[in-house]
């Protein structure tokens, strides 16, 4: 039987991995430009931790095995756990507010759709010890401005922004009973989705009144904040905050980017305030990220009473979104320079230029073995290379090296004892570049 990758796991072949190499250039770049600092934690840990904060029917969804030691282990399905944890462990001796990300590959057996595999690799950031809603603006504003990295503008993709204690506030106010709340979010969560009308009865079920849930659902009408104040005014002070931090999107110039829509509720319940989900534009796709802010949750997992808010967008959609809108990486050749020998005498003077271009930061090719130079200049090209230099007799005697450029079908000489400054003149050092981030652009 021919061996494959399990269901749901992937492999990554060159081109792949140019494309998840895009990606993760794009995050690392924004998160660092936005003062974040790389960390990371082990991908095995206590099973307790993830059952601890989502409970024992978490399970089912996990890699779980008991090790050699007899530890009921799990593969990381999530990184908050790990991050409270460690965060819990240092927590006075770490300058506030902890501005973190981390790119884990995580592991959850579900069932496998597009976007969705059994593992995926997913950019965390997290702010911690922040309460305020200009927190949550540079949360926002650093999902955003990964898009721009991307290539994608406004008309790619949309943030759709609520709070928590505003839909609190809503619900109080239409009248239904806070032990219902969560049965309540469960409806604005639902909305659109062929599981919505079993949750709105689940809320009638449970002794919500009609006329409460029929006003409940016009939230989803809601898209800007005059709307809210004429349909909720009770509740409007309540959602300052989110008011706040919609105002400080706009003053960054990121206004365009997002949406009001109070229908975002995020399945997690140990969200506490600002929570967020960003989407293709045409809503063809899986959420790309969500996050929010989750005052409590430290606290309950590593004991540790800081507010917090953060955000996770994994490559599975985005790689998706970008085949979708045409804005993938140019896979661009794997050398700069392919160095050839006329004949076997001239191998030790290959390897002695080919080290040395190396030690300049050139990514060099030669050929391995005792070759024509035709078949060698064939194998240049077939590796996408443009340039090889030739080295033989002639070219020692006169202390030079012939120079070939296989796009302009041209060559000439260049000095050997300055070969490294006379390269940097032709073969200009963009064409080492193995992953360009582009800048924003649009697409309609």
């Amino acid at each position: 039987m021919q061996p494959k990758a399990l269901p749901g796991f992937r492999d990554f072949y060159p081109e792949d991995f140019a494309l998840r190499a895009h990606i993760f250039d794009a995050w690392r770049t924004v998160a660092r430009r936005y003062g974040f600092e790389e960390w990371d934690g082990p991908p095995l840990e206590s099973l307790e931790l993830y059952t601890q904060k989502s409970g024992e029917e978490i399970v089912g969804q996990l890699y779980t095995f008991i090790d050699k030691g007899g530890r009921e282990v799990a593969l990381r399905p999530e990184m908050t756990p790990t991050l409270a944890r460690v965060v819990a462990a240092r927590a006075n001796g770490l300058k506030k507010p902890i501005r973190w990300f981390s790119i884990p590959q995580l592991f959850r057996y579900e069932r496998q759709q597009r976007g969705r595999l059994r593992e995926h690799f997913q950019l965390n950031c997290d702010l911690i010890g922040e309460p305020g809603p200009l927190g949550d603006a540079e949360i926002i504003a650093l999902a955003i401005d990964v898009m721009r990295a991307l290539g994608l503008s406004s008309s790619d993709v949309r943030v759709r922004l609520s709070d928590r204690r505003l839909l609190g506030g809503i619900l109080r106010e239409i009248g239904i009973a806070e032990a219902l709340h969560p049965l309540a979010y469960q409806v604005l969560d639902k909305v659109g989705r062929s599981d919505y009308l079993g949750r709105r009865q689940a809320l009638c079920d449970a002794g919500a009144l009609e006329a409460h849930v029929s006003r409940l659902e016009q939230v989803r009408e809601i898209r800007v904040w005059a709307d809210l104040e004429a349909a909720f005014p009770g509740a409007v002070s309540v959602g300052q905050p989110l008011a706040e931090t919609i105002a400080a999107l706009t003053a960054m110039g990121l206004g365009e980017f997002v949406d009001l829509d109070l229908t975002i509720v995020r399945g997690l319940a140990y969200y506490t305030g600002t929570v967020f989900e960003l989407f293709d534009a045409a809503k063809t796709l899986r959420a790309i990220c969500g996050g929010g802010r989750y005052d409590n949750l430290l606290n309950a997992i590593g004991g540790t009473d800081l507010p917090a808010l953060g955000f996770g967008m994994g490559d599975v959609v985005l790689g998706e979104l970008l085949r979708d809108r045409r804005v993938l990486p140019p896979l661009l050749p794997a050398i700069d320079l392919f160095v050839a020998g006329v004949d076997p005498t001239d191998f030790s003077d290959v390897l002695a230029l080919a080290h040395e271009l190396r030690d300049a930061n050139y990514r060099i090719e030669y050929g391995l073995g005792s070759q024509p130079l035709g078949k060698l200049l064939k194998l240049a090209d077939a590796r996408g290379v443009r340039f090889v230099l030739v080295l033989g007799e002639t070219e020692r005697q006169s202390g030079q090296v012939m120079l070939k450029d296989l796009g302009a079908k041209s060559q000439h000489m260049i000095p050997r004892s300055a070969i490294v400054s006379a390269l940097a003149r032709v073969v200009p050092p963009a064409a080492r570049s193995l992953v360009p981030v582009h800048g924003p652009s649009s697409h309609g």
